[in-house]
């Protein structure tokens, strides 16, 4: 069994496609995918769809790049939905300053401020970081949240040992599939086997295998582990084992959503 730690069904691109794609990744041994929200105004979307499909998850929070149309408001919202016991951690959140024109105070400000939800809480934290990596490590280290998931990871070694020291888990996805990602994939090949969980990131981070203009799904996720198993000279059970653990412990009420299929 495997566990697509982020993917975004409630994008536009998977109108009208949910029960095909829910159905397609069961078939391919997907045993639970986790559903980050963005913004306040898809927190109802993602926790619909967490109640029509027993095998999805949803996870609450404000994506650094939506932070301009974020109010504090939007905070009190994020509190309530946290608090539903189906959701398994807060995220998607964390800082992205690779796109021109960001506002880096506004989004450490709402950073902060969910890293504060997710330590009352106690929940796990799904991490957007895009040349970030530093200063996300500064907030978790002010705010020592219980750990979580960095997703689509792409830092140095260095900075894997620092999440890793947080108790975080490294998420990798179809970019590792693309031989000239040397560096990412050298960190998959040699990070510690218990550092390591999976992810699509669907529709978005396609991997090498899809033709251009292809939407990622989750039904892809063997594919990607099967580049994950030749990178690390074991098999793909091994795989599915390990990242299934991996993701277990670090988000535990995803264990309530497994024991009830």
């Amino acid at each position: 069994m495997f566990i697509d730690t982020h993917c975004h069904l409630d994008a536009a691109e998977f109108d009208g496609q949910h029960d095909a794609i829910v159905r397609a990744a069961q078939a391919a041994g997907i045993g639970a995918l986790v559903l980050p929200a963005i913004e306040c105004g898809n927190f109802a979307a993602v926790q619909a769809l967490g109640a029509r499909y027993p095998n999805c998850a949803p996870a609450y929070g404000i994506h650094p790049m939506y932070v301009d149309r974020a109010t504090p408001a939007d905070l009190d919202a994020l509190r309530s939905y946290l608090a539903r016991p189906e959701c398994v951690a807060v995220g998607e959140i964390g800082l992205d300053f690779f796109v021109d024109g960001y506002d880096q105070e506004k989004q450490e400000y709402y950073f902060s401020e969910q890293l504060k939800l997710a330590r009352e809480l106690d929940l796990p934290v799904l991490l957007h970081i895009r040349r970030a990596q530093d200063v996300v490590l500064k907030h978790l280290r002010q705010a020592r949240v219980r750990g979580g998931i960095a997703h689509a990871f792409n830092g140095s070694v260095q900075q894997a040992q620092e999440f890793i020291k947080l108790g975080f888990k490294l998420s990798f996805g179809g970019a590792m599939t693309y031989t000239r990602a040397t560096r990412l994939r050298e960190l998959a090949a040699t990070l510690p086997p218990n550092s390591i969980v999976l992810e699509t990131d669907a529709p978005d981070i396609p991997p090498d295998f899809l033709q251009r203009g292809q939407s990622n799904k989750p039904e892809y996720l063997p594919r990607i582990a099967q580049t994950l198993a030749e990178l690390r000279g074991v098999a793909l059970d091994e795989i599915a084992r390990m990242t299934t653990e991996n993701v277990l412990s670090v988000l535990p009420r995803l264990r309530t959503i497994i024991a009830a299929k």
